[in-house]
């Protein structure tokens, strides 16, 4: 017994240690679609930590449930409990101070540019939507200034691509309980690997 923990004790703690923490604290998850791009991308895999202190704009997983299904999604939090979020031709603000979207400068660019024809060259329905659209966040009915009160306990979650991307505009606020943790780092693909903001 002595020469079997001798020699794989510590193989055996840090098993344990692994499935402890992969039980309690981390899981991973698989980006599945283009409402992050270009932060994500569609099958990028993530690792989501369960107890991770939600904060504005972090990158967060939650459920949801679409057509009587569970799912999981990967989305941005924009607006905190309480919180009064408004748009106005792309510009935000949070209680009414004007808040900058750096992560949102390279396809706000593309958008100003060619309305991201070039970019959504793959899919002629995101083509379509972005054609259609008169700015590049806008509400569900197409509106470019909008504004929303987050209710207490709730959270709003957008996609980085607002042109495509099915969030609380559509759906409505996340409470606490939907958000599952906050991604914290990407392990696939290899060339990516490393923390995400």
């Amino acid at each position: 017994m002595k020469r079997f923990i001798k020699e794989w004790g510590l193989f055996l703690l840090f098993i344990t240690i692994f499935l402890l923490s992969r039980w309690l604290i981390w899981f991973p998850v698989t980006v599945d679609g283009h409402s992050m791009d270009p932060t994500l991308s569609d099958k990028e895999r993530l690792i989501v930590i369960k107890t991770a202190k939600i904060e504005r704009f972090d990158i967060v997983v939650a459920d949801e449930e679409e057509n009587g299904e569970q799912k999981q999604i990967v989305k941005r939090v924009i607006g905190m409990p309480g919180d009064t979020i408004s748009y106005d031709k792309d510009t935000l603000r949070v209680n009414g101070r004007e808040v900058n979207e750096s992560y949102l400068d390279d396809y706000l660019k593309r958008y100003q540019d060619d309305k991201l024809q070039a970019t959504y060259d793959f899919n002629p329905y995101f083509q379509s939507l972005a054609k259609a659209s008169k700015a590049f966040t806008q509400d569900s009915s197409g509106q470019t200034t909008f504004e929303v009160t987050v209710p207490e306990g709730h959270y709003y979650l957008l996609g980085d691509d607002r042109i495509v991307s099915k969030d609380s505009r559509a759906v409505g606020t996340f409470t606490k309980d939907n958000l599952v943790g906050e991604v914290k780092f990407r392990y696939w693909p290899l060339t990516k690997t490393g923390t995400v903001v």
